[in-house]
């Protein structure tokens, strides 16, 4: 019995296992535990070990690929196709196989224990961030039951809150009073934990060689930086820049049939992550960049006079992942005026 190909279905405790032979017949099918993969890998001859790119896949990945298998890893909805009948566990160890047969495959890069530590240290930001934003708006919520409304944005409410609990005439009642006090506390550790976590990206910016060539690029700091190499490494997988952009889903949707095309809004397919921190960036680099003397922001100032601003925004943030594919694979920092358009 000779496997070359591998197709593992993941699971929390078991998994389930379909060996293929040069022909593409089926010669193994088994269920097994994590470790009982391994062990099985470790009696095999090299070759390739095909699983979805989910939850674990990249750990035990690198633990086949030190055992001189070839791993090759893909986004569950290009292996959903070649699910056959009767969807099981086997069914998609199998489909899982088959998908890593063809040449028209696309994998997805094996990531370092560097990359993941990075990318769970902004999943946990991400995570206070949407908790410092839930408590802001139910203060906001509390005043307004109280008939106090406060101008947007987070400095107004924090001086709002704090000229309302220092005066003199009471506004609010003691309990009440006693909440917010509460609610303001607990703001202030938020504040401090993604302070923290922010100047943890700075520093890893500042000493990694990949992070510092992107920080050249207006519109990405240290968090865009340190988020894209996290999740594409040096972009070796992508063979030019439109691909990262279309896989952050920043390109237009195509509805094309009969040779007509007909595009629609942006994708928003890939990591919403990664596309939410990149369209910041752009909007924030947007007012410098469209006054400047460059093929850039010649480009933004006429785009900016026949299209909606979010628009631009958007555009020139597909731009940004464009410089950020080609500054990744050329190793060089990125030069305003030698900037083409395209």
């Amino acid at each position: 019995m000779q496997i070359t190909v591998l197709g593992i279905d993941l699971g929390k405790n078991s998994c389930s296992v379909v060996g293929l032979d040069t022909t593409g017949r089926v010669v193994l099918r088994r269920r097994l535990q994590r470790e009982g993969v391994v062990k099985l890998a470790a009696g095999l001859p090299g070759c390739v070990m095909a699983m979805e790119a989910c939850c674990g896949a990249h750990h035990l990945g690198r633990r086949l690929r030190d055992q001189g298998h070839q791993v090759r890893l893909m986004s569950p909805e290009y292996v959903r196709p070649y699910v056959k009948a009767q969807k099981n566990d086997d069914r998609d160890a199998e489909a899982i196989a088959e998908a890593a047969t063809r040449p028209t495959m696309r994998f997805v890069e094996l990531k370092s224990e560097v990359q993941l530590d990075m990318q769970s240290l902004h999943r946990a930001r991400d995570r206070l961030v949407g908790e410092r934003t839930a408590l802001i708006n139910q203060l906001r919520a509390f005043l307004l039951e109280r008939g106090i409304i406060v101008p947007q944005g987070r400095r107004k409410l924090e001086l709002h809150l704090e000229t309302l609990l220092t005066a003199e005439q009471v506004w609010l009642s003691a309990r009440t009073r006693l909440l917010i006090e509460d609610q303001r506390a607990e703001w202030r550790e938020l504040d401090r934990r993604i302070l923290a976590f922010d100047e943890e990206f700075a520093q890893q910016a500042r000493t990694d060689e990949a992070a510092r060539l992107l920080l050249t690029i207006p519109g990405i700091g240290p968090l865009n930086a340190t988020a894209l190499i996290a999740a594409i490494g040096r972009a070796e997988t992508f063979g030019r820049g439109r691909d990262l952009a279309a896989w952050l889903g920043l390109v237009p949707r195509q509805m094309t049939t009969g040779g007509k095309p007909k595009l629609l809004g942006i994708s928003k397919r890939g990591n919403g992550y990664l596309r939410k921190m990149l369209i910041h960036g752009a909007r924030a680099a947007l007012p410098t960049l469209s006054k400047s003397e460059t093929p850039l922001g010649g480009w933004l100032r006429g785009l900016m006079a026949r299209a909606h601003v979010n628009t631009v925004v958007v555009a020139l943030a597909a731009k940004l992942a464009r410089i950020v594919c080609t500054v990744l694979r050329s190793g060089q920092k990125f030069e305003m005026r030698a900037a083409t358009v395209s």
